[in-house]
Formats: C-alpha cells, sequence, structure tokens
C-alpha cells in the first residue's frame, strides 16, 4: 500500500506528456499525408538547396567559407563511395550515396539544434524528419530499390543466380535477407534518433541547463555517424548487387 501511494504521488506530478499515435495531417481527398514530417523535411531541402546555390553562385579557384565547406563534404562523399563500390564503379552513385548522407546528416542535426517543441501544432509536434519511422523506411526502400537496379543493370538475368548459389537449398534465406535488409537499415536509424531525442528532452525536464549540454553534444557526434553507417551500408549492398558472389570468386581464383 505504500508503494502504491508513492506511486500515485509520483504520478500527480508528471515530468512529461506523452501522446502516442497524435500526429498532424493534411487530408488530400481520401488520401492522409504526414504533414508534419513534410514541412520538417522541406525544411531540410531547402536548407541543403540554399547551401549548394551559395557555394556554387560564386564559385572560386581557392574555396573559402560555404563553398570550401560543401567542397570538403563532396570529397568526403566521393571517398566513401569510392571505398566501398571500388574505381571503376563508384561514379554514377556518387549523388544517390551523396544525397543520402548528406539528408540524414542534417535531418538528424536539425533534430538536436532547431527547436521545433516551440512551434505548436494543431495536432502532434514536429520533429527530425528521421525521428518517424515513414522517413527511415521510405529511405531504406529507396535503397533497396538502388542495389535492386544496380545489379540487374550490370548483370542482367545473371543477378538472380545469386539466390541459388552456392545451392537452390539457400533460396529462403537469400530472399529473407532481401527483407532483412531495409528493416535494419530504417529501425536502426529510427530508433537511434527517437532514443537520443528522448534522453535529451528527459534530461532537461530533469536538469534544465548544464547535464543536458554534453548529452547534446554526443547526440550530435551519433546522429553523424548514423548518417555514415546508412550511406556505408547502402554503398556496401549496391556494391554486393554489382560483383555478385560468383564473380568474386572468380576474381579471387
Amino acid at each position: 500500500m505504500e508503494m502504491l501511494s508513492v506511486f500515485n504521488a509520483f504520478n500527480s506530478f508528471p515530468l512529461a506528456s506523452l501522446e502516442v499515435g497524435e500526429h498532424f495531417y493534411w487530408e488530400l481527398g481520401n488520401l492522409k499525408i504526414h504533414g508534419q514530417v513534410f514541412l520538417t523535411s522541406w525544411f531540410v531541402i531547402a536548407l541543403l538547396v540554399v547551401a549548394s546555390l551559395a557555394a556554387t553562385s560564386n564559385a572560386q579557384r581557392i574555396p573559402k567559407g560555404i563553398q570550401n565547406l560543401m567542397e570538403y563534404a563532396l570529397e568526403f562523399i566521393r571517398d566513401l563511395a569510392k571505398n566501398q563500390l571500388g574505381e571503376k564503379d563508384y561514379r554514377p552513385w556518387v549523388p544517390f550515396i551523396g544525397t543520402l548522407f548528406l539528408f540524414i546528416f542534417v535531418s538528424n542535426w536539425s533534430g538536436a539544434l532547431v527547436p521545433w517543441k516551440l512551434i505548436e501544432l494543431p495536432e502532434g509536434e514536429l520533429a527530425a524528419p528521421t525521428n518517424d519511422i515513414n522517413t527511415t523506411v521510405a529511405l531504406a526502400l529507396l535503397t533497396s530499390l538502388a542495389y535492386f537496379y544496380a545489379g540487374f543493370k550490370k548483370r542482367g538475368l545473371g543477378y538472380f543466380k545469386k539466390y541459388i548459389e552456392p545451392t537452390p537449398i539457400l533460396l529462403p534465406i537469400a530472399i529473407l535477407e532481401d527483407f532483412t535488409k531495409p528493416l535494419s537499415l530504417s529501425f536502426r536509424l529510427f530508433g537511434n534518433i527517437l532514443a537520443d531525442e528522448l534522453v535529451v528532452a528527459v534530461l532537461v525536464l530533469l536538469v534544465p541547463l548544464f547535464i543536458p549540454l554534453p548529452v547534446m553534444a554526443l547526440g550530435l557526434f551519433t546522429s553523424a555517424i548514423q548518417a555514415l553507417v546508412f550511406a556505408t551500408l547502402a554503398a556496401a549492398y549496391i556494391h554486393e548487387a554489382i560483383e555478385g558472389h560468383g564473380e568474386e570468386e572468380h576474381e579471387a581464383h
């Protein structure tokens, strides 16, 4: 009874309120659109477009400022794609890998740096685009389409040989692997970003000033790592689809 009374007393002073399933929707006929995700996604896209235009509108031979930053980001993405895909295959995939990395990176950081909670909506609340499972699943499905396209374009119908190599008995496992790749990509990104924002929110409520700052700095670091992990795995999956097990074994011999 004493424990129950303590529990009730604690609940009478809630530290935070959490509404599950409350979202801000736009209705287009019979279609419901997740409005809050679109708003934050458009903000991230606009930020990237403005940064790209600012970096290229008055390009200098010796880069500085935003041009230097964007060129550094491009070189980083090129190196990432080259390391995963190889010298002969990486160039066509730099835009795709770069778009994934930059969108996820800026989205993750927007959740930590932009005070979305100050903007009130009729329902739900704004947060980083990658804080929503719909965004991360969409990114993962795009990655799946990309590596299927890459494998089929490079190897034709021979791409499907991977499902029965080295033995047709492994066909169910090979098919299951194609389902687990987007699942692992989406839930890894979503889980880490959601957990980081929840930890920071709880610490801000408990200790409003000093303690959350190191956690927020750590969150920025882990957010960047999550963008790097997602882009690296996407490039690795594309490389696997292009090369295939059979070609890799042939090259090894």
